[in-house]
């Protein structure tokens, strides 16, 4: 655990980052539609690249609390920078720090810290997305190998990832306990970054499908055991929700804070519109509940970093951060009233922004079934 100044001066670090360089190119990036591979370097810099990776890999270990502070840090700035940053850190190096061999850390894990390659992890699919047993994507034996066959979509880094975490069905007859991980390189054969997506937020962030066809990896790639990446991945993903509840409070608050400074400014009926009642009443239902949202983001953290079960913490945290956050993002708008509608606003581009959170590592209904799932026990079935 990081000490609480310790936890502070990441925050200021990360946020004086986020307010030089990510706010004043973000509405570039959004009408780019592309992550600035250009700050790559610097991200690596500050240590952003290697948050998950253990110290003997190269990077700096951070505990979970620690990781959030900065994917919240970097959301106030910018949010699909925060996503990209949130996805190769949880996602791909969470999930080779958690469950690869000491020999499949070292070989990625250092690249993964410096920056060298970026992160992806392929698991959702066109007819596989909350349903993520329903995988179609088939890793058969050949000789000592394995030979990968299918597509996967939604994967952030997907087209620009160096190295790429893929689940894979090994065993269709048993569902999702025949379902296996494996880490592949850019440039294995028959790996194929297909098209970017042209999506409403999070533009900054690549996002694309990955395509196998024939590709081959060693048995070395495999990570853990056959049948066991569904495990895995569900455990990956507790982490990753975490990531996604921070990131949506930075951008819940980077919405609070334009709208604060907008309503100061703008004079209607003589007085600043701050000093209308129903303005300051959307100011503070936004305000109460993105802090209550940061608490239950803690509350996940700190559950993880002390090794106990953490799953509903998750999946709670996820849910009322993104919604809050949508909520704020809501209120931002229609304080900026008309110039909130405009392009050129902030307000409008983490309105889009802030709506991945819902969907993104477990749309809100699957949160609440796991919530629901956790409060009721065995009674709450599966549907």
């Amino acid at each position: 655990m990081l000490a609480v100044e310790e936890q502070r001066l990441l925050h200021q670090t990360v946020r004086a980052f986020a307010r030089e360089v990510l706010r004043p190119r973000a509405p570039v990036w959004d009408r780019e539609n592309r992550f600035p591979v250009e700050i790559v370097p610097r991200l690596a810099e500050l240590g952003l690249l290697g948050m998950t990776i253990p110290a003997a890999y190269g990077g700096s270990g951070l505990p979970v609390a620690a990781v959030a502070t900065a994917i919240e840090a970097l959301a106030w700035g910018d949010g699909g920078v925060a996503l990209s940053v949130a996805a190769h850190n949880s996602l791909c190096a969470g999930h080779l720090a958690l469950f690869g061999t000491d020999a499949q850390r070292h070989r990625f894990l250092p690249r993964l810290a410096t920056g060298e390659a970026l992160g992806a992890w392929c698991l959702t699919e066109p007819g596989a997305g909350s349903d993520a047993a329903a995988l179609r994507t088939r890793a058969r034996r050949r000789g000592g190998r394995w030979v990968l066959d299918g597509t996967k979509v939604f994967a952030t880094n997907g087209s620009l990832a160096g190295v790429y975490v893929v689940m894979a069905s090994t065993d269709p007859e048993a569902g999702r306990a025949g379902i296996t991980a494996f880490v592949v390189e850019r440039g294995t054969p028959g790996l194929e970054p297909g098209p970017k997506e042209d999506k409403l937020g999070v533009r900054s962030s690549d996002t694309a499908e990955v395509r196998f066809t024939d590709c081959a990896v060693d048995d070395d790639c495999r990570l853990g055991e056959p049948g066991d990446g569904y495990r895995q991945a569900m455990a990956v993903l507790e982490r990753g929700r975490i990531g996604i509840a921070a990131m949506a409070v930075g951008l819940g608050r980077a919405a609070l804070d334009a709208a604060v400074a907008y309503a100061r400014e703008r004079h209607a009926y003589g007085r600043p519109i701050a000093e209308l009642q129903a303005i300051q009443f959307m100011l503070a239902d936004a305000a109460t509940e993105l802090e209550a949202a940061w608490l239950l983001v803690e509350h996940a953290a700190a559950a993880a970093d002390r090794g106990v079960p953490f799953r509903r913490e998750a999946s709670m945290a996820k849910l009322y951060a993104s919604e809050a956050a949508a909520r704020a993002a809501t209120k931002a708008v229609q304080v900026h009233g008309g110039y909130g509608f405009v392009k050129d606003a902030v307000v409008e581009r983490i309105y889009r922004d802030v709506k991945l959170c819902e969907i993104g590592e477990g749309t809100s209904e699957v949160q609440r079934a796991i919530i629901a799932r956790a409060v009721l026990g065995p009674a709450a079935g599966h549907g």
